[in-house]
């Protein structure tokens, strides 16, 4: 009994050790933009589209997954892997639309910090300036392993959206039959949320982060079956506060017809018809996503620029080491906080551009990955084999099917 004791608490130990990229990576998906997707799903169809948050955890796992395991083996970020594969020119046109994509999602995440706390009374002109100074000194002043218990530690906030799904009483045999059979409304509106849920679970900035992460924490090739744990564990939580975010607009929003337009005006209209602890709990989680989201999004940026440039890129190191990973994290949390702020500043535009540029992106990026996975030169012993090839082409297949799908029916009206 003993001996069974002591490993276990040495394989615990072990886990504990490597988690963190899959957790971060996946939680910090479910940031304002997946929020927003996830109540207007549930508003607009109810529980009957809940399979596709079945089928984007999947795919998630799939491709943090692969991330995870590049980093490891040749200890570079995915930027970085392409410039080196397809040359500088590929490389940098990437560069260059992931870093536009990462402004605008930035700027979507402070957007959610004003929202969430304009619910509760607190101006923008207060709560975003103080948010953007927050995240930077948490992350830029730091030590990796303190930063990293902390944005653990904020990801917590994401109970609030469980705790207001079981509020809303939904109709659980329904939640199960929409989780579990698959029905899709031959309609645009269903097409493209389709395509959004798994745009804004399978985010670029999300894919580039995890490598970047994995590389930054050294894990060592020993530590890949551990780090599976980590990715599925962060892509199923991100699964299911996906779930009950939908359940909880559906029970309520969709039974009495209300649609909405993002996760602020799910958070107001919860509040007659679920109460106003749920409605709080709502918005409480809008701002936790935002605030864990808004650290992320130009700890990414960072990472992918330096990565390119082969300039350090490392939370541990001193400033005068990586001054271009620091100030790029600071610029683009500069742009994002402006942005928001900006009196008559295009935000509606911005957030649908952002959105439209990280669907396209995707594409190219999860080809990319596969290709550098397949290399034997990179990957060695950890290349893709065939019954690899064969789930990564579908998985592949699918997203490249629904955003064409999307931009064939956003043409035809």
């Amino acid at each position: 009994m003993t001996l069974l004791t002591t490993r276990s608490r040495a394989r615990l130990t072990a886990l504990l050790a490597v988690l963190g990229p899959g957790l971060l990576a996946g939680l910090s998906d479910d940031d304002p933009a997946g929020i927003t997707t996830y109540s207007v799903l549930g508003a607009d169809h109810g529980y009957q589209l809940l399979w596709v948050l079945l089928l984007s955890t999947i795919a998630l796992v799939i491709f943090h997954g692969l991330a995870a395991r590049m980093g490891v083996v040749t200890g570079q970020g995915l930027i970085g892997l392409v410039r080196q594969r397809y040359g500088v020119g590929i490389g940098g046109a990437v560069l260059a639309a992931l870093v536009v994509a990462n402004i605008g999602t930035t700027c979507a995440e402070f957007a959610g910090i004003a929202a969430g706390f304009e619910l509760f009374g607190i101006s923008r002109y207060l709560s975003v300036p103080v948010a953007a100074v927050t995240v930077s000194l948490l992350v830029l002043r730091g030590s990796f392993h303190r930063v990293e218990r902390l944005l653990l530690l904020l990801s917590t906030v994401f109970l609030a959206y469980i705790a207001s799904g079981f509020m809303a009483h939904p109709d659980w045999g329904a939640a199960l039959r929409g989780t579990v059979v698959p029905t899709m409304p031959l309609t645009a509106d269903a097409v493209a949320i389709v395509t959004a849920t798994l745009g804004t679970t399978l985010a670029p900035w999300g894919l580039s982060f995890m490598q970047s992460y994995a590389v930054d924490k050294k894990l060592r090739v020993e530590d890949l079956k551990l780090e599976r744990i980590d990715v599925i564990t962060g892509a199923v939580l991100t699964g299911v506060i996906g779930f009950f975010v939908v359940v909880a607009c559906a029970a309520t929003l969709h039974r009495d017809g209300r649609s909405i337009t993002d996760a602020a005006d799910a958070a107001v209209a919860l509040q007659p018809l679920a109460g106003s602890a749920a409605s709080r709990l709502f918005a409480v989680g809008l701002i936790g996503a935002s605030i864990l989201a808004a650290s992320i999004l130009p700890l990414s940026t960072a990472y992918s620029v330096c990565e390119y440039a082969g300039f350090e890129a490392a939370i541990d190191d001193p400033y005068r080491e990586a001054r271009t990973f620091y100030m790029t994290y600071g610029i683009i949390t500069l742009i994002g906080t402006a942005l928001v702020l900006a009196p008559n500043a295009p935000l509606v535009a911005i957030l649908v551009g952002t959105q439209v540029l990280n669907a396209v992106l995707l594409i190219p990026l999860l080809l990319a990955m596969v290709g550098i996975g397949r290399d034997r030169d990179l990957m060695g012993q950890f290349v893709i084999g065939r019954a690899g090839m064969v789930v990564y082409g579908v998985t592949t297949a699918v997203v490249v099917v629904c955003v064409l799908t999307l931009g064939v029916t956003s043409l035809l009206g």
